[in-house]
């Protein structure tokens, strides 16, 4: 579900007590475990978190390179962490299944229906196991693989 709010504030005003609760809950997580240098702004119609183009313009749409975003969808919530696509979704998932729940996740995108359907612990770990030099560098190896195939 698409937002056309403009402040992380008015998007999270506009959804129901229960999802601004559990938005709220994950947000504070991202925010706790956000390395330096990455900004929380509304992107894409959510809540997201990226490397500002000052820092690094060479995007593949002009646009901020998203790291984590956070999202209300017509039947859950989903928390997208760019860092676990590829080689580290595997870690990811083990890390999860390590605590005993349940883990609906396609790519970089876990899906849930309350925040305490999610390991908030490792998701604060996962957000911050990549500081923006590291995830620079994972993007550019991505980009570099993708063109050799």
């Amino acid at each position: 579900m698409r937002s056309d709010a403009t402040t992380v504030d008015e998007y999270l005003d506009e959804l129901p007590e229960d999802r601004r609760r559990s938005l709220r809950a994950v947000r504070d997580v991202i925010l706790a475990n956000l390395p330096e240098g990455y900004e929380e702004a509304m992107a894409y119609g959510m809540i997201g978190y990226s490397v500002p183009l000052e820092r690094f313009p060479d995007t593949y749409n002009g646009q901020p390179l998203s790291y984590v975003a956070l999202a209300n969808q017509k039947r859950h919530m989903a928390l997208y962490l760019m860092g676990v696509y590829g080689d580290a979704e595997a870690d990811f998932r083990t890390r999860v299944e390590a605590t005993g729940m349940r883990l609906d996740m396609g790519k970089s995108c876990v899906r849930f229906r309350t925040a305490e359907d999610l390991p908030l612990a490792v998701i604060g770990e996962e957000v911050a196991r990549l500081p923006v030099e590291a995830f620079l560098r994972q993007y550019a190896d991505a980009r570099t693989s993708s063109r050799r195939r």
